[in-house]
C-alpha cells in the first residue's frame, strides 16, 4: 500500500507554547477558574452555573393570578344571577375552578420553595425566585378564599 503525498495531511503540527487556549463558555455558564493538568498542555475548566428562576415558582404565580381572576368572575355570576336562581350554580362552578387553581398555585409554590432551598450546592444549578414562589402561594390562597366567599355571597343573595 502506498502512502499519500505529505500535502494530503496538511502542514505538520507545530509545537504548542504558552497558556492553553480557553474556549468561551456556553450561554448560562461562567468560567470560574482553569486548573493546569500537570505534564500536559491541557487544563481543567471549572464553570460556575448562572442562577435561573425556578419554573414552578413562575407557574405558581401564574396559577395564583388566574385563581384571583376566576374568583372575581365567580363573584360576578353569583351576585348577578342570584335573583333568577342560576347565580349560585354558575358561581359555584367558577368557585370550584378557582379553588383548584388556587390549590395548584399553593402546591407549585411549596415545590418551588423546596427546590430553591436545596439548590446552590457546588456543581448544581442554582435556582432563584423565592419571592415569586411566595407571591404565588399568597395569590393562590387569596383566589381560593375570594372564590369561596363569592359562592357564599351568591347563596345568601338567593336565599334573601
Amino acid at each position: 500500500m502506498t502512502q499519500p503525498p505529505q500535502s494530503f495531511y496538511g502542514p505538520p503540527p507545530q509545537p504548542f507554547h504558552g497558556p492553553p487556549p480557553v474556549a468561551p463558555p456556553a450561554a448560562g455558564w461562567e468560567l470560574e477558574r482553569v486548573d493546569a493538568v500537570g505534564g500536559t498542555g491541557f487544563g481543567l475548566a471549572q464553570l460556575r452555573v448562572v442562577p435561573i428562576t425556578s419554573g414552578p415558582a413562575i407557574g405558581s404565580l401564574a396559577a395564583g393570578i388566574g385563581a384571583i381572576l376566576v374568583s372575581v368572575v365567580a363573584i360576578c355570576f353569583g351576585a348577578l344571577g342570584a335573583s333568577e336562581g342560576w347565580g349560585p350554580w354558575v358561581g359555584g362552578a367558577f368557585t370550584l375552578l378557582s379553588v383548584l387553581a388556587g390549590g395548584g398555585a399553593v402546591a407549585a409554590g411549596m415545590i418551588a420553595l423546596r427546590q430553591i432551598r436545596r439548590s446552590g450546592q457546588p456543581g448544581r444549578v442554582r435556582f432563584t425566585g423565592r419571592g415569586v414562589a411566595i407571591s404565588g402561594i399568597v395569590c393562590g390562597a387569596s383566589g381560593a378564599g375570594i372564590g369561596l366567599l363569592g359562592l357564599l355571597l351568591g347563596l345568601m343573595l338567593q336565599m334573601s
